[in-house]
């Protein structure tokens, strides 16, 4: 998912956040995880009342471990990528779900946006100057990373078209 930010600072003509898409919200996790707890609780227990008393233990890692794939899930999608084009650069953020961040910088007269096509039809969004290449977007949609590139090259035309200072 990606959004523009409507209004914009000074010398600024562009600017995206690109965020993962999470279907489901932390609201319908909880509801999720506590009735797949509470329909593993009831097997468990009737196992459990039968004398098969292992299985009870087993479902109970069962929701662990869903619980820990979920919580996975949810760490990937603290993802964060920013692309902010202002009167010096092509600036590009990129946060990591650690919290680790990196930046490009793209000189706006120079680079090159493209959409790549794969052999499975799918499409890779990739930014291109002077020899460097970066690929962004990696985890939207193929349509988002088509319109992304859209906009970004409609604000790169706007931006080369209007008279530079110095």
């Amino acid at each position: 998912m990606h959004i523009y930010r409507d209004s914009l600072p000074d010398g600024v003509a562009f600017d995206a956040v690109l965020v993962p898409h999470r279907s489901l919200p932390r609201w319908g996790f909880i509801l999720l995880i506590s009735s797949f707890a509470v329909a593993l609780a009831a097997i468990g227990l009737s196992f459990w009342s039968l004398g098969a008393w292992p299985v009870a233990g087993f479902c109970g890692l069962e929701v662990f471990l869903v619980w820990g794939a979920f919580e996975l899930n949810y760490r990937s999608g603290r993802r964060l990528e920013t692309v902010r084009l202002d009167d010096a650069a092509l600036r590009i953020d990129r946060i990591a779900p650690n919290g680790r961040s990196k930046y490009w910088a793209f000189e706006p007269g120079w680079v090159r946006v493209t959409i790549e096509y794969e052999r499975d039809q799918s499409n890779r969004l990739v930014l291109s100057s002077h020899g460097r290449r970066l690929q962004i977007g990696a985890f939207l949609t193929d349509d988002e990373r088509s319109n992304l590139a859209d906009a970004l090259n409609a604000a790169l035309v706007r931006w080369r078209s209007a008279p530079q200072d110095g």
